[in-house]
């Protein structure tokens, strides 16, 4: 991978598979990953896209953006200015995330902007923490989200509420990009 981040993500998977005494069967069963692919994110030889970390992390009953806030360099500070906010990026999906307010230990609730590419469909299949509260409030674009069996069409200016207990999709069905703010709060 080459990425000082990915390095520090494959390494903090590895070291939370084995804090937990899980074996590769037991992740693969319990997140429908592989065996084979989180050996792989393990050893740092490939990266993992979001709806893969997603599955992972829905396993640990953790927030991606938790995971990630573990893995990247930003500090946990009152004050986070926009040049030092996290940015993960999974270009095969066209999916960018910024950790606006990195995640705390202390803290319930953090704030997060993604923006979809034209065309990005990012599917999650279950929640990473089940009942997590999510506002998702549009910026610039549409997105169409589902949450369950119920899609919205959002558009820029719209919010929409709900807690994560189903499987999830962000798709940006338009020609430009879209772009979002997600207010998550840990039930």
């Amino acid at each position: 991978m080459g990425d000082a981040v990915e390095d520090r993500l494959a390494v903090r998977l590895a070291s939370l598979r084995a804090g937990r005494g899980w074996s590769l069967e037991f992740l693969a069963d319990r997140s429908g990953v592989s065996r084979s692919t989180l050996s792989r994110l393990e050893r740092g030889e490939v990266s993992p896209t979001t709806a893969l970390l997603g599955r992972i992390c829905a396993a640990y009953g953790m927030t991606q953006s938790r995971l990630l806030a573990e893995v990247e360099s930003a500090p946990a500070a009152a004050l986070v200015r926009a040049a030092e906010q996290p940015v993960w990026r999974d270009g095969g999906a066209g999916f960018t995330r910024r950790a606006v307010s990195p995640p705390h230990a202390g803290l319930r609730a953090e704030l997060i902007e993604g923006v979809l590419e034209p065309g990005a469909d990012v599917a999650y299949d279950r929640p990473t923490v089940p009942g997590l509260e999510q506002h998702v409030w549009v910026l610039d674009g549409v997105l169409s989200l589902t949450d369950g069996d119920a899609t919205h069409e959002l558009a820029a200016g719209d919010c929409l509420r709900f807690r994560l207990w189903h499987a999830t999709r962000f798709r940006n069905p338009g020609g430009r990009a879209v772009r979002y703010a997600i207010v998550q709060v840990l039930p």
